[in-house]
């Protein structure tokens, strides 16, 4: 495969989606994001809802050596645990879309899926915690406490999800080819560097 391929890993309040939703205005490129749990969902013949409770909340470890079927449809076959079969369905998915062209994918274990696809940009977003507070209360409109809870929470979530099914460390340089901080950058300048990789 000939096409580039960009994976967005992040701490949450660091502008992830953000980024993501410019590059793909910007590059005229597909963002997968919110819309793999809804595709999840349909799957499993389940509510969006229900599966992102589970989607980043991986209870069960994940074998190893599970063959993931390509056909979504037989992955909800498996009779795994929820946050198991919800993985599975998103490999299958998330290389099926790979496969059709150029993308951008965020989150999900983007990375570690797709981690043999020779055109793959993969990157780790962090930023400051006051920065990335902000950001939540801003976004979601709830006061700080409530943010900086949900910031905690939810990395400790994601880390989980991460390492128990990609078996590496969340956010560390051996598991992507870029680690940059949103707020000693900016988020043009993050954009203005991943849209040049691309483009290179």
């Amino acid at each position: 495969m000939s096409y580039k391929i960009i994976t967005i890993a992040r701490q949450f309040g660091s502008g992830g989606h953000e980024v993501g939703e410019r590059l793909s205005k910007r590059l005229r490129i597909p963002l997968y994001d919110r819309s793999l749990v809804e595709m999840a969902a349909r799957e499993l013949e389940l509510s969006p809802i229900s599966v992102e409770k589970v989607d980043e909340s991986a209870l069960h470890s994940f074998l190893r050596t599970y063959h993931v079927p390509e056909d979504p449809k037989a992955a909800a076959r498996y009779g795994l645990p929820l946050t198991d079969n919800t993985y599975l369905v998103q490999t299958a998915l998330i290389k099926k879309l790979a496969a059709q062209g150029p993308c951008i994918i965020v989150g999900r274990c983007g990375n570690h899926i797709l981690r043999d696809h020779p055109g793959l940009i993969d990157v780790f977003l962090c930023a400051s915690k006051k920065d990335r507070i902000a950001r939540i209360m801003k976004r979601y409109e709830i006061p700080e406490k409530d943010a900086a809870s949900a910031v905690r929470s939810t990395d400790q979530r994601r880390r989980q999800y991460y390492e128990t099914y990609a078996k590496g460390e969340w956010g560390s340089i051996e598991e992507h080819q870029l680690l940059m901080n949103v707020s000693i950058l900016g988020m043009e300048k993050v954009v203005d560097i991943l849209a040049g990789m691309y483009e290179g």
